[in-house]
């Protein structure tokens, strides 16, 4: 009964939003060139579902971003501890992280296609960058954030520095981490479309500016439904990991 309850509360907001779209379409009071209707839209759907399309596209992209955000999440995590931790790292790492930080992912696109050319290299990098940054910082401050009584504690007790940081410091930092791998991944998908958009030949950022292009709105809209759905579906993925092995932190979900 819970989760029936949970259940239609979720879809609270969707039908409204989804009425809204409904009356606002079929009575013409938007026309279908600007935004399609949703029977429109499951037609749309409908054709670029058996033609395999929409499939091709979608596995495209999530081998983009999926590709990207492994390897931004090797490097980001293993970096943003050492420099949590050490005192060091942080003054010889901390003015090139400030510097490179606020420059946005896509600013990154010319590079991309110039030592990657076009193709899964190029993108994956863009991605690497959208991801890295927020994986690194949430880390870095995940592991400053851990209680120094905890360490403290851990000291008396006789444990070594790598004990402290193996047995107390990365298990209270694991909730920011993961926090940061679900922040890292969302706007690594983001860039990844942004990045199909400017230099890709398949991919959802593709569908729909090629749709669009053709002023096929409906496709357009299939489009970004499938990039919200496989966003959500992730990251409910990813939170569904935080709340089985990281109990302490609670439902997030």
């Amino acid at each position: 009964m819970k989760f029936l309850k949970n259940f239609l509360e979720a879809l609270t907001i969707p039908v409204i939003l989804l009425t809204i779209w409904s009356i606002l379409t079929f009575t013409g009071l938007i026309p279908s060139y600007i935004l399609p209707n949703p029977y429109e839209v499951l037609i749309a759907f409908y054709n670029l579902l058996i033609t395999g399309k929409l499939f091709i596209d979608a596995t495209s992209t999530l081998l983009r971003v999926v590709t990207g955000f492994l390897i931004a999440t090797a490097i980001a995590i293993p970096l943003g501890v050492g420099i949590g931790w050490s005192k060091t790292l942080e003054t010889l790492f901390n003015p090139i992280i400030q510097i490179l930080r606020p420059i946005p992912p896509l600013a990154w696109v010319p590079f991309a296609l110039l030592w990657f050319g076009i193709g899964l290299k190029a993108e994956a990098f863009i991605i690497f960058i959208g991801s890295f940054f927020p994986i690194l910082l949430n880390s870095l401050d995940a592991v400053k954030g851990v209680e120094k009584v905890l360490i403290e504690a851990a000291c008396t007790l006789g444990a070594t520095e790598s004990q402290v940081l193996t047995k107390v410091v990365l298990p209270a930092s694991s909730p920011g981490i993961l926090l940061g791998l679900r922040v890292g991944f969302g706007i690594g998908f983001m860039c990844t479309v942004a990045a199909e958009m400017i230099a890709a030949k398949s991919g959802l950022g593709y569908l729909i500016m090629e749709s669009m292009r053709l002023l096929d709105t409906g496709d357009v809209v299939v489009g970004m439904l499938t990039i919200g759905l496989i966003g959500f579906a992730i990251d409910y993925l990813l939170a569904k990991v935080e709340e089985k092995y990281i109990p302490w932190r609670g439902k997030t979900i």
